[in-house]
């Protein structure tokens, strides 16, 4: 039997990873996700075979069907604009998760006093790591959701200059919990408040953390998140001895950490200064300039939009935020139709952190059918710009700011932009001329090759194809 479950795990973690290798590209993503789902199965059906008490088959079965029936409708029928909060409220969930195993961990072994098998260093400072990273990971998780959801402002919220101090104290509470914890696990145990302490000094330090981050910052933190449920997750599988967490907690939170650090490399940013907060969601006046200069944005209508791009030889759309909140992204592949059809050359320029999670615009296109081949990644368009006839801006704002590029007092500036500025016509679809979920004003809108169509995305996109079918 245990030779039966230990093929099982390892071709559960066969999957995992060649799963994860299909998530690389949109192309194999789908597929990627059933075959890393069939291992997850896999290594269910292998740890129910493990355990030997089947008095407790109830309880597991009954666990199986509620989590079946809390995933199960959220991820089909949540819309593909909210993806962002569904992907911050699952990885919660699955922080939350391993904070509750630690806390029964404790209450099992009466404070890990009767664990006496050799090693057992592993299942005591194991399940503290899980308790603070995992409770960290749900709170923290659970603010993002928050800013997603605009529950609570995408601004950072924090308390000056004692946010710092404070996160310290916090770490430092729980850490000294875990380590009071830890040394009476060699004695008597300790009483149960201690661990409720550090559960709950750690849940504090979550929101503290992700409350004075602003949304600029958004799809950087929620890789941050997904990257320490995964290491609490194989903390908990090492204090359980369960193979299965301990390596599928390894991937998660190492692909956590190399996603996090690629989306912070693509802001200019470092981890540390992102999770010290405070940037994205300041406040900018519309059109002022560093001089204090008021500038004016000029309007176009669908009409001069259409013939615009009909006559062009190159457009590249650049999709943002604003295009998953109206959901156009079908009205924007039926426009880019009606372009190629007159022989115009439609690509997709894909920022690396646009929308509000990583490949946030590459879902939303995908979903509309838009070719894969046609979306480009920031370094493959960024020199066809300069080339390009029109630049078609829907609902991206700090993506394409050039003062990243060209102000060195910007609170942007070094972060990789793409070079829609540098289009012969750039034409921004927007409701209005307030500033992006970083706060901050964009020179592009206010240049003279620049115009502006106001209104809701998907019925601006309308507008114009309407006007492309009457040309």
């Amino acid at each position: 039997m245990d030779n039966l479950v230990n093929i099982l795990y390892i071709a559960a973690f066969a999957l995992f990873i060649y799963g994860l290798m299909g998530l690389t590209g949109p192309k194999t993503a789908v597929r990627g996700n059933l075959i890393a789902a069939v291992g997850m199965a896999i290594a269910v059906i292998a740890t129910l075979i493990s355990i030997r008490d089947t008095n407790n088959w109830i309880l597991i079965v009954a666990g199986l069907v509620v989590g079946i029936g809390l995933g199960v409708p959220p991820a089909r029928f949540t819309k593909m604009t909210a993806m962002p909060q569904l992907v911050a409220a699952f990885n919660g969930v699955g922080g939350g998760t391993v904070a509750l195993i630690a806390w029964a961990e404790f209450l099992d072994t009466k404070g890990f006093s009767n664990v006496h098998e050799s090693p057992s260093v592993h299942i005591v400072i194991g399940s503290l790591f899980a308790a603070i990273i995992g409770s960290v990971s749900f709170w923290g998780s659970i603010i993002a959701f928050a800013k997603l959801q605009e529950l609570l402002s995408g601004r950072p919220i924090s308390v000056g200059r004692l946010q710092q101090p404070l996160n310290l104290l916090l770490l430092a509470g729980a850490i000294a919990a875990a380590v009071v914890i830890g040394i009476g696990a060699t004695n008597d145990g300790v009483p149960q408040y201690w661990m409720i302490a550090l559960l709950v000094l750690a849940g504090i330090l979550g929101l503290m953390v992700v409350l004075p981050i602003g949304g600029a910052d958004m799809p950087v933190v929620i890789s941050l998140l997904n990257a320490l449920t995964g290491l609490s997750a194989a903390a908990a599988g090492l204090a359980l001895n369960n193979t299965a967490m301990i390596v599928a907690g390894m991937i998660v939170g190492a692909s956590g950490t190399i996603l996090t650090n690629l989306m912070a490399k693509a802001m200019n940013r470092s981890i540390p200064a992102i999770v010290a907060g405070g940037f994205g969601g300041g406040a900018a006046a519309p059109g002022a300039s560093g001089s204090g200069e008021q500038k004016q944005a000029k309007a176009t209508s669908a009409a001069d939009a259409a013939i615009q791009m009909a006559y062009a030889n190159q457009v590249i759309v650049v999709p943002g935020y604003g295009m998953a909140v109206a959901q156009a992204q079908h009205a924007v592949k039926e426009m880019a139709a009606l372009l190629e059809a007159k022989g115009v050359e439609v690509k997709y320029a894909i920022h690396p952190v646009a929308g509000r999670m990583p490949g946030h615009m590459n879902v939303l296109l995908a979903e509309a059918e838009v070719s894969y081949d046609a979306m480009k990644e920031m370094d493959d368009i960024n020199g066809e710009f300069s080339r390009t006839d029109v630049a078609l801006v829907i609902g991206a704002n700090d993506v394409t700011n050039p003062a990243a590029r060209e102000d060195s007092t910007s609170p942007i500036y070094g972060m990789p932009v793409l070079n829609v500025d540098q289009a012969k016509s750039v034409i921004v679809l927007k409701r209005s001329m307030n500033s992006g979920f970083a706060g901050i004003d964009n020179p592009l809108f206010y240049a003279d090759h620049t115009s502006m169509l106001f209104g809701d995305a998907k019925k601006s996109v309308g507008a114009v194809t309407e006007e492309l079918k009457a040309l």
